[in-house]
């Protein structure tokens, strides 16, 4: 069984976040761009489901420039097999809408015909959690979202996932499409051989127009802004006064 494991090239986690002048959107000069971390945790969980023999390989795609061959050939550094990029727009502030994304996908899983696709359930760029959900839908295939515990036995998966209130089992015919939440497990650290090794191994590329897919922007950014300042806290002197003090505020 193929798995397949969407990644995204963003703005690395630790870096914090600087908003144009203009508002137009986020100021990406200069800034450290790295792996989504949903998606490290799917490339994990792929490359797990190999090691345990459950998994013959494991493809990772990324959609978007052609400086996410970085994060793929992270990816590859952990241990997947090979990569496909799919070059869908040469501006680095363009981002590529999940529908989008998810169309580009339901192209590459139909030459490929993975078993399995294991995504980040989102992107920290945007937030959108939409990817896996409308590639389920397009393709026709189950789905399990969230998931924080993913055991593959025959035909089918068992997915713990995470809801209000608790968890929740649930098991799906392969193919599927699960998406990984934060608790799935702990990704790997790339040794120094394994990062050699990844320069040598497959990175096709293609782009969007050979696909058929229009990427085209369906949503407008009208204005970025930075959050609000947190006021500062009061000290109070009692229970009265904590209470006066919230109902001026209109809390209670």
């Amino acid at each position: 069984m193929k798995v397949l494991v969407p990644v995204k090239r963003v703005i690395d986690y630790n870096v914090k976040v600087r908003v144009k002048a203009d508002g137009s959107g986020v100021d990406l000069a200069n800034v450290k761009m790295s792996m989504n971390p949903f998606d490290e945790i799917a490339v994990e969980e792929a490359i797990r489901l190999k090691e345990a023999g459950k998994a013959e390989e494991v493809i990772v795609v990324s959609i978007g420039v052609k400086q996410a061959q970085e994060t793929l050939r992270t990816a590859l550094a952990m241990g997947a097999d090979r990569a496909i990029l799919v070059i869908a727009t040469d501006d680095v502030h363009q981002d590529i809408e999940p529908l989008a994304v998810a169309k580009i996908l339901a192209k590459i899983i139909g030459d490929e015909q993975p078993g399995l696709v294991i995504a980040g359930k989102q992107a920290i760029d945007n937030d959108m959690n939409a990817t896996g959900q409308m590639l389920s839908a397009l393709l026709g295939w189950s789905q399990a979202t969230f998931a924080n515990d993913l055991d593959v036995e025959g035909d089918f998966a068992t997915v713990s996932r995470e809801v209000d209130g608790g968890l929740q089992t649930v098991k799906v015919k392969l193919p599927a499409i699960v998406t990984a939440d934060l608790r799935l497990n702990e990704p790997r650290y790339a040794s120094l051989p394994n990062i050699m090794k990844a320069k040598k191994k497959p990175l096709d590329e293609k782009t969007a127009e050979e696909l058929g897919v229009d990427v085209t922007p369906r949503l407008q950014v009208v204005k970025t802004s930075e959050p609000e300042t947190r006021s500062a806290g009061i000290i109070v002197k009692s229970v009265d006064e904590l209470v006066a003090k919230l109902k001026e505020k209109g809390i209670v």
